[in-house]
C-alpha cells in the first residue's frame, strides 16, 4: 500500500535568505553614521535601482503595498474608479483599490501563465465603455452605472512579464493608466527590456517592485516605485512622507530644519538608509543570484518535465523570468491524490513547499464586497487548485536541490494514477 509518509533525512525550507557579511557591514555602517531613516542612502539606492530597471524617477518605498497605493493616487484613481485586474495575486494588488475606494474588476488569466487574459482584459475594456452593466463585478451592477475604467493593474506571477506589449497598446485605446506590480519580478525582461522601463511615453503608468525577504533582491522590508512620469514621481515623494514639501534629511541639511508645510494629508511609507544600504548591496549581486535560481529552474524542468502527473511552468517566447517562484502544477488525472495531499506528502519528505495564489475572488471579503462566486473566474478557480510552489532561491546548496527532486519524483511517480 502507497502511503505519504517517508523517512526524513534531509529537510528544505521553502524560502532561505541569501544576505551575509557585506549586508550586515553595510547596516552597521549606516548605524554608526548615526542617521538611520531616509537619507542619502536611500538617494544613492533609488538611483542605481532607477538605472538598473532603466527608468527615470525611482521612489524608495517600505513595501510594495505602499508603492502600489501611491502610484494608484498619484494617478487620481479614487472612489468609484474602476481598475481592471487580476484575482491570481496576493492581497495587496486589490486592497491598494479599496483603500482608494476604487472597484477591483477582476478578468480571469492566462492558464498558461497565471497572468491577466489580455483577450478578456480587451474585452472588459470595450464592455465599460459600451455602458454594460454585466462586466461589472456582480454585486455593482445594479449599483452604479458603468464608466470607463481608470487604470489596468496587471500582476507579473512568479516573476514572468506579462505581455505588456499588449496591455499597453490596450491603455493607449482606451485612455486608461497602467500599474505594474512587479512584486515578483525584478530582473525579469521582455526580449531587451527589463521589467520597469517605459512601455508606451503615451500611457501614463508606474511599475511597483517588492524588497521583502523572500524576494530575488531584499532590504527586509522594502519596496520601489519607478516611472518616466516626473510629476506622478514627485507627488508619490511626498505622499510618502505624511505629504510634507521637505523630508528631514532635506530640513536637517537646511537653515530652519524645524519648518516645513503640509502640503497633503500622506502616509508614513519611507524606507529606512539601513535598508537602503542592504538593497544596494543585493542589487550589486543581482545577477549572480538571479543565474542561480535560473540554474535551479534548469535542473528543476529537466527532472519533472517528462514526468506525466507533473506540468512545469510555460515561459512565453522572447520572456527572461525572474523566478521568483517555481510554480508546479499535478495533473488529476494523472495523480491519484489532491495537491493538499501532495504537499503533505512533500513535507513528510522533508521538503516545505506553499500555494501561489488562493485567487482573490475565493476569499470572504472579495465574495462579500464584490459579489464574486468561484465559477465567475474559472480559469484562475481551478488553476490554483493544482498549483504547488517549490523551494527557489539563491542560498539554496545542490543538495537541497537534489532533495526536491528527489521527493517531487517519488511522490509523483508513486502516485501516479495506475500504479
Amino acid at each position: 500500500m502507497t502511503t505519504l509518509n517517508a523517512r526524513v533525512t534531509h529537510t528544505v525550507p521553502f524560502a532561505r535568505v541569501d544576505a551575509g557579511e557585506a549586508e550586515a557591514q553595510a547596516a552597521a555602517d549606516v548605524i554608526r553614521g548615526g542617521w538611520l531613516t531616509t537619507s542619502s542612502r536611500c538617494a544613492e539606492f533609488e538611483t542605481a535601482f532607477a538605472g538598473r530597471v532603466d527608468a527615470e524617477h525611482a521612489v524608495a518605498m517600505n513595501s510594495c503595498t505602499a508603492a502600489l497605493h501611491l502610484a494608484l493616487e498619484a494617478l487620481g484613481v479614487g472612489p468609484g474608479d474602476v481598475v481592471v485586474t487580476t484575482p491570481y495575486a496576493f492581497a495587496a494588488s486589490a486592497e491598494v483599490l479599496r483603500y482608494l475606494g476604487a472597484v477591483p474588476l477582476f478578468v480571469d488569466v492566462d492558464p498558461s501563465t497565471f497572468n491577466i487574459d489580455c483577450d478578456l482584459l480587451a474585452a472588459a475594456l470595450e464592455r465599460l465603455e459600451q455602458g454594460d452593466r454585466r462586466v461589472l463585478p456582480p454585486a455593482y451592477r445594479n449599483r452604479v452605472k458603468p464608466r470607463p475604467a481608470k487604470a489596468i493593474l496587471p500582476v507579473h506571477i512568479g516573476g514572468v512579464p506579462c505581455d505588456l506589449d499588449r496591455i499597453y497598446k490596450l491603455a493607449a485605446a482606451h485612455g486608461v493608466a497602467v500599474v505594474e506590480d512587479a512584486a515578483h519580478a525584478f530582473p525579469a525582461a521582455l526580449g531587451a527590456r527589463p521589467v520597469g522601463s517605459t512601455t508606451d511615453a503615451s500611457v501614463r503608468s508606474a511599475t511597483c517592485f517588492s524588497f521583502y525577504a523572500t524576494k530575488t533582491l531584499t532590504t527586509g522590508e522594502g519596496g520601489m516605485l519607478v516611472t518616466d512620469d516626473a510629476a506622478l514621481a514627485a507627488r508619490a515623494r511626498q505622499m510618502s512622507l505624511h505629504g510634507l514639501d521637505r523630508d528631514a534629511w532635506a530640513r536637517h541639511r537646511g537653515s530652519e530644519p524645524w519648518k516645513y508645510d503640509i502640503a497633503a494629508p500622506g502616509y508614513k511609507y519611507n524606507l529606512t538608509d539601513i535598508a537602503a544600504a542592504i538593497g544596494l548591496v543585493q542589487l550589486g549581486r543581482a545577477d549572480t543570484m538571479t543565474a542561480r535560481r535560473a540554474e535551479i529552474t534548469r535542473r528543476y524542468d529537466e527532472h519533472f518535465g517528462a514526468l506525466e502527473p507533473l506540468q512545469i511552468p510555460h515561459v512565453p517566447v522572447g520572456v527572461t523570468p525572474s523566478w521568483h517562484l517555481y510554480m508546479l502544477r499535478i495533473r488529476p488525472s494523472e495523480v491519484s491524490i489532491h495537491r493538499d495531499r501532495f504537499i503533505e506528502a512533500l513535507a513528510s519528505r522533508g521538503v516545505a513547499t506553499s500555494v501561489h495564489f488562493i485567487p482573490l475572488h475565493l476569499h470572504s471579503y472579495y465574495r462579500q464586497s464584490l459579489g464574486y462566486r468561484p465559477a465567475d473566474l474559472p480559469v484562475a478557480t481551478d488553476e490554483w487548485e493544482r498549483e504547488i510552489s517549490l523551494p527557489i532561491y539563491s542560498a539554496m546548496t545542490d543538495d537541497d536541490l537534489a532533495h526536491v527532486c528527489a521527493a517531487v519524483t517519488d511522490v509523483a511517480t508513486r502516485f501516479a494514477r495506475g500504479m
